[in-house]
């Protein structure tokens, strides 16, 4: 079991086009079975990228975009991961989708599928809590004491609204506060309106991304949405300034 006096280490590398850090605590900080498990890491995600990325032009997603590449002779990981997309879609009448005038971007479901998958390899690490985030998500799990997460104030990235324990499980957080009004309803084309961030809490990063964009998308109704959302727990923070913390399911401790 772990303490929180016990040091951690930390390794940061930039893949996907954000920072991903990985910090261990306990029997397997350093040494060979470490860097294994952090390069298996990095490994399964720059295999994503060159699947997902919007950015490259030799990537899967590119070429479907392009034409040059039929939908239907994409890679399986495509169809998981549209198949994860489809599902928020109706779950959310249409307001959280990756298809925008018939280019796919499927950022809003990537992130967390991608990081959620290459932690695995950490799993192998015994005796040694992990938490590995991705432009700011992470997943993380702890034997002892939990990792305190603290959550940005999506008005002022400086302070922090709050701070959460994780022992096993994933955390993601969505907004304007780094990127701007880059998220819409997918309903409307437009930004949503009255709200400034949401923070969701679940046993999976690939559900937790997903329903923190979704709810984003969803604008005031996000919070209503959230609380009927089996296994989540979290915050809205309203455009206004204001809180909301929101729960359905098994408490974290």
């Amino acid at each position: 079991m772990t303490t929180a006096t016990e040091p951690v280490t930390r390794r940061v590398e930039h893949v996907m086009g954000m920072p991903i850090s990985l910090a261990l605590r306990g029997r397997h900080t350093h040494g060979p079975e470490a860097d294994a498990a952090w390069a298996a890491v990095l490994d399964a995600l720059r295999v994503a990228d060159r699947v997902f990325s919007t950015y490259r032009p030799d990537s899967v997603v590119s070429r479907v975009n392009a034409g040059s590449l039929a939908l239907d002779d994409a890679p399986a990981d495509v169809h998981e991961v549209l198949a994860i997309a489809a599902r928020a879609n109706r779950a959310t009448d249409g307001a959280f989708s990756v298809w925008r005038d018939g280019t796919l971007d499927p950022s809003g479901v990537v992130k967390g599928w991608a990081t959620q998958r290459a932690a695995a390899a950490l799993r192998a690490l015994p005796d040694t809590d992990v938490c590995l985030s991705a432009g700011g998500d992470l997943v993380g799990w702890s034997a002892g004491e939990p990792w305190r997460i603290g959550i940005e104030d999506p008005r002022d990235p400086t302070r922090l609204v709050a701070t959460v324990p994780l022992t096993d499980g994933a955390v993601a957080s969505s907004g304007t506060a780094h990127r701007g009004a880059h998220l819409v309803d997918a309903r409307t084309g437009s930004a949503p309106e009255g709200i400034a961030g949401v923070t969701v809490l679940a046993a999976s990063l690939t559900d937790a991304d997903v329903d923190a964009t979704a709810a984003f998308a969803l604008g005031t109704d996000a919070l209503a949405w959230l609380r009927r959302r089996v296994g989540r727990t979290g915050l809205v923070v309203w455009a206004d300034g204001t809180a909301e913390t929101f729960s359905h399911g098994p408490r974290r401790r």
